[in-house]
């Protein structure tokens, strides 16, 4: 019974070895999918969006990572009226995670600096913009090999006059030893 359960641990530690994931500098990107109700009031930003990643990773358990992220746009008539909108933000994170033989589990919690802006359109032209920094989190999933790693993640962080941001992201990075 003990070589039936050692045998496999053994193997897996021996090619977690070999797959573990890559300390260093990195760079990523993502497609992502944003979610952000109570937009303006009368919009829902509930759309595909990329993101930029770039982080260092000095040990196993920890990495800082600075995104910029696509929250999305969207538009909608209100009568003769036209109201467009869209928002991005830029966000760092402090990043704790448990290494496994393939993959990664993480927790990431930090800042992100938002920025909306819309306009609306009639027989006039009126424009808004607003801004905040808030303080975000997130969780997710990495898968890797070597240097290459593959990315499944969520983060939230509120944004004035809605119900907050949702964003779902799958992405790929690269560490550059």
């Amino acid at each position: 019974m003990i070589r039936k359960f050692l045998l496999p641990v053994c193997a897996l530690s021996i090619c977690g070895g070999a797959v573990a994931a890559d300390n260093g500098f990195y760079l990523g990107a993502a497609v992502s999918q944003s979610k952000i109700d109570g937009f303006g009031g009368n919009l829902d930003l509930d759309d595909t969006g990329y993101k930029m990643i770039a982080g260092f990773r000095p040990l196993d358990v920890f990495a800082v990572e600075l995104n910029y992220m696509d929250l999305g746009s969207d538009s909608t008539t209100l009568g003769a009226a036209r109201i467009d909108a869209k928002a991005n933000a830029l966000a760092g994170f402090g990043m704790l995670m448990l290494p496994l033989p393939f993959v990664d589990l993480y927790v990431k919690a930090g800042v992100a600096h938002w920025e909306s802006k819309g306009s609306l359109s009639s027989i006039t032209v009126s424009s808004l913009k607003d801004d905040g920094t808030e303080f975000a989190y997130g969780a997710g999933v990495q898968a890797h090999l070597g240097s290459l790693g593959a990315r499944l993640e969520y983060e939230s962080f509120d944004i004035a006059n809605t119900d907050g941001l949702d964003l779902f992201s799958l992405g790929l990075t690269w560490t550059f030893l």
